[in-house]
């Protein structure tokens, strides 16, 4: 059985009505830690994840939204903390990845990637951290990927934002490193998610351990962050790449 070393502590996740996001909100939610479970969409996926948290004896609250808008996110933090009294620990997992030629991208194409991918962490770290300085205690996980390093074809907003939070992770682990709260950034390699099972030949050559990730293993490295455990770990991208080149 897993130890409760978050018990009485509250989390929020970003875009964890699947994949990897859910698997960070039940793996939070085993080590005793109450979830915000956050999709800007999907009602059902998000109810899907906090069903499973709730089934770790633990409490549960969806609140859907865009959290790349900052009246979306100011309303959460209200309902969120309405109910918890506190959020300890911030997992920036929402995203979006479209990919299209650069020179035929619109000013939205642009920034409804950044948007997602780097501004909503600046609204939820705005909304949280606040109250884990108060408290002494808090920790940041802003989830990155192998894009915040190597520019992909196709991809720049992508790169862009992903890049930028690293940027950010660095910026707030600085300002924040004595006042008890640690951030961090988690960049998973290839990983078994919708529309990838882990059988592509060629995605898995450039994998040195030979297989994709299940999003349990990414899951793992954040909570290992989020926890009493990880304090003495800040400003730091941690690669849960199956050794593959950054």
């Amino acid at each position: 059985m897993t130890e409760k070393v978050l018990a009485g502590k509250t989390a929020i996740v970003t875009g964890s009505g699947r994949n990897i996001g859910r698997a960070v909100a039940v793996e939070l939610a085993r080590r005793g830690c109450n979830v915000v479970v956050n999709g800007s969409s999907n009602r059902e996926n998000c109810e899907a994840t906090a069903a499973a948290v709730s089934a770790e004896g633990v409490e549960a609250l969806v609140c859907m939204g865009d959290v790349s808008k900052s009246a979306t996110v100011s309303a959460i933090a209200e309902e969120a903390l309405g109910r918890f009294g506190t959020v300890d620990i911030v997992i920036n997992n929402a995203a979006i990845r479209p990919h299209k030629p650069f020179v035929e991208m619109s000013d939205e194409d642009w920034h409804g990637v950044m948007d997602v991918g780097l501004t909503s962490a600046f609204y939820t770290c705005r909304a949280f951290i606040p109250g884990m300085v108060e408290r002494g205690w808090g920790r940041v996980v802003n989830m990155t990927g192998m894009k915040a390093i190597r520019g992909y074809n196709e991809g720049a907003p992508i790169s862009a934002a992903k890049n930028g939070l690293w940027g950010l992770t660095k910026a707030l682990s600085t300002e924040f490193a004595g006042r008890g709260i640690t951030v961090n950034a988690v960049s998973p390699g290839q990983t078994k998610v919708e529309g990838r099972d882990g059988t592509d030949p060629k995605q898995l050559a450039a994998i040195p351990v030979g297989f994709m990730a299940e999003p349990e293993d990414i899951a793992a490295v954040v909570c290992f962050l989020a926890s009493p455990e990880g304090r003495f770990v800040t400003g730091q991208m941690i690669g849960a790449n199956g050794g593959a080149a950054t």
